[in-house]
């Protein structure tokens, strides 16, 4: 099940990076021609948060069918409308040929990758966690997480491969190089539906419909934000410096590196895949470490070494040494992984069984839009108008304010993974729930 979890969120954050890699590399000046260089860098990462905010909308339509109708159908429903959006983005035609339509349809096919990634996440979660024993859910719920670091590589990898074939020729890779890893996405969309076709629903689901907890009279949307809402909104707090490390780490540095740093566009993108790997390592850490020592600690610790690290990273990445970018890198990737393996069981266990896919993917989503959305879009302008030190001083904030809401909430990880009620807040780190 771990397999079928970790399969399905590969391919679908390969689709969803690509993307991210794209806007960083080659969207400008395909789509944006006419912006010049910032502000057509400014419009491609737009177009890349888009999806970000499509993500919670997503989050509570298939929450809702998630919730009530099971798992298993919803994520095959998700992979398939991420893996066609994702083959179309190929096939679209440059600005040169068809004007705003394009991107226009960019846009429109980056808010379907959103809706679709929205309802991947908590579905993939809850795939591996309410299949995991008891004091071990932890570790189970980091293959989701791990399938994010895989995309990433997979993206960074694929976009390095074309890179190769094309003779590193900027003119052919601006011209249909970039095109290759959309259209691969079709070989990868039928793996993924054979993962997912193979799986069962989850046995805490299938308990939850026998006592009629996951079929409320009201919407699981509605329960959520009548009975949880403050939970909702602590977790975006909480989740946005983890999306802020990575999609800083994954698209504004990328950028950074070649056109700031002038780093050739290959050795970011080995870079880039080294880096993941730091990501997997650093999740499957995170998610271990927060079995034995709580979710709320490992994040908590992790939010304290994020702000001393986004202090110290634009003066190393200045030297203009490639192995200083790769260690400035690493250290997001790795604080990002150290997070965001906790992150997998710890939403979905704040959450009643009865509204859980939605009250997890809403508010992981919310976090999205708070550290995945925002931070991409203002770092160039930051840049430009302050120096590279204010893009740390956001990330700083971020850090900040997921420490706070971290000790706002409670400690989860001696959790049931069949309950039909919320927690009170838990004030000392060392207070444990009963099960």
């Amino acid at each position: 099940m771990a397999i079928a979890g970790l399969v399905g969120t590969t391919i679908e954050y390969y689709d969803f990076f690509i993307y991210g890699t794209a806007a960083a590399l080659v969207f400008s000046d395909v789509f944006f021609p006419a912006l010049g260089d910032v502000a057509g860098s400014v419009a491609s990462f737009a177009t890349s948060a888009v999806a970000f905010v499509a993500r919670p909308l997503g989050a509570i339509v298939f929450g809702h069918y998630g919730d009530r109708w099971g798992r298993k159908r919803t994520l095959v429903t998700t992979l398939l409308m991420m893996g066609l959006s994702t083959i179309a983005i190929g096939l679209l035609p440059p600005a040169e040929a068809i004007g705003v339509a394009a991107p226009v349809a960019l846009v429109v096919l980056r808010l379907v990758q959103g809706l679709a990634l929205g309802g991947e996440w908590p579905g993939a979660n809850l795939l591996t966690a309410e299949y995991a024993p008891q004091g071990r859910r932890g570790f189970y719920a980091v293959f989701p997480q791990v399938g994010g670091a895989i995309g990433f590589a997979l993206s960074s990898a694929t976009f390095l491969a074309t890179d190769v074939i094309v003779g590193n020729s900027d003119d052919a890779f601006l011209s249909y190089g970039w095109r290759i890893p959309f259209l691969a996405s079709a070989v990868l969309v039928l793996v993924g539906l054979w993962a997912r076709g193979s799986i069962d629903e989850t046995p805490v689901f299938r308990a939850a419909s026998t006592k009629a907890l996951s079929t409320p009279r009201r919407s699981p949307f509605a329960g959520v934000v009548r009975e949880q809402w403050r939970e909702v909104l602590l977790c975006g707090g909480v989740t946005g410096v983890v999306f802020a490390l990575f999609y800083i780490g994954a698209t504004y540095l990328t950028t950074y590196g070649t056109a700031t740093l002038g780093i050739e566009r290959q050795i970011v993108l080995s870079l880039g895949i080294v880096a993941a790997a730091v990501v997997a390592l650093f999740v499957f850490l995170g998610g271990r470490l927060s079995d034995r020592y709580g979710r709320r600690n490992i994040i908590i610790v992790t939010g304290v070494l994020a702000v001393v690290w986004s202090i110290g990273v634009f003066p190393l990445l200045s030297t203009g040494s490639p192995l200083a970018f790769g260690l400035g890198l690493a250290g997001a990737f790795a604080l990002n992984g150290l997070a965001f393996g906790p992150v997998g069981a710890f939403l979905p266990e704040l959450f009643a069984t009865r509204y859980r896919y939605t009250g997890a993917g809403v508010s992981f989503n919310l976090g999205g839009i708070i550290g995945g959305a925002v931070p991409p879009l203002l770092a160039p302008v930051l840049a430009d108008s302050f120096g590279a030190m204010a893009v740390g001083a956001m990330i700083a904030l971020l850090a900040v304010t997921s420490v706070v809401c971290t000790w706002a909430l409670t400690e989860t990880s001696n959790r049931s993974s069949l309950h039909d009620q919320h927690l009170p807040r838990v004030r000392r780190a060392s207070e444990q729930p009963v099960p």
